[in-house]
């Protein structure tokens, strides 16, 4: 049986191996990012909605209520979620920030997006330059940290090892820690195919993508790439 080498931040490490080790999968967590919540100077004006790309933004509203407007439009159903159980009225519009940006063009704003330091899109840029006002703030750092010794370990092992890639950067960071010389032979598998861009060729023609961007889907996918590993 693979092993599901799974790099998420926490609680989304977790929760993962939670779920495949329910199907019977081997797993191993080894977060190469931790997210950080620095304080915050919210920008000053009256905001109509939230914009929330991600769970440690929802996380990150709910810490700074109630200086912040009630309605927030998210990317993904358990953005939304963790949104409403901060109190928030919380709604996903699509799976990605291009779905999102689409979903929005019927708003008038002015909006806040909550954001990480890191992003894939510059969405108040975007709206801001389509005439729908938008200001930002930066509420949450993802900081990379090195590969656990035992996951070091098994990638020095002869073998498969599925490797699940949510962001572009997650690969980048697993690239970067990667111990060199390792034996294991990696199946990565994709939440998008922007993620190939990051990943050198031979790994590129390992990858399974995703038929959609969001977690159901990337499970089943990885699901896929273990079903297939099996004699």
């Amino acid at each position: 049986m693979p092993t599901v080498l799974i790099t998420r931040p926490q609680p989304q490490a977790d929760r993962l191996s939670q779920d495949l080790a329910g199907q019977g999968m081997k797993t191993l967590v080894s977060p190469l990012m931790r997210t950080e919540f620095p304080s915050v100077v919210l920008p000053e004006g009256r905001f109509s909605a939230l914009i929330l790309t991600s769970e440690a933004g929802a996380q990150a509203a709910g810490q700074l209520r109630p200086d912040l407007p009630p309605r927030a439009f998210c990317v993904g159903e358990r953005t939304a979620a963790v949104a409403r159980a901060k109190g928030l009225d919380a709604i996903s519009l699509g799976n990605t920030a291009d779905q999102l940006l689409a979903a929005l063009r019927t708003e008038t704003g002015p909006f806040l997006y909550l954001r990480g330091q890191q992003v894939s899109a510059d969405i108040s840029a975007i709206l801001s330059a389509r005439g729908q006002p938008a200001a930002e703030a930066v509420v949450y750092a993802q900081l990379p940290q090195s590969l656990t010794a035992d996951a070091r370990a098994l990638l020095a092992r002869p073998g498969p090892v599925v490797l699940p890639l949510y962001s572009a950067r997650s690969a980048g960071l697993f690239l970067a820690a990667c111990p060199p010389g390792i034996r294991a032979t990696l199946h990565p598998c994709l939440i998008a195919p922007a993620v190939l861009d990051a990943l050198p060729e031979p790994l590129k023609r390992q990858a399974v993508v995703a038929d959609n961007p969001d977690g159901p889907t990337m499970q089943a996918a990885i699901l896929r790439v273990i079903r297939s590993l099996v004699p």
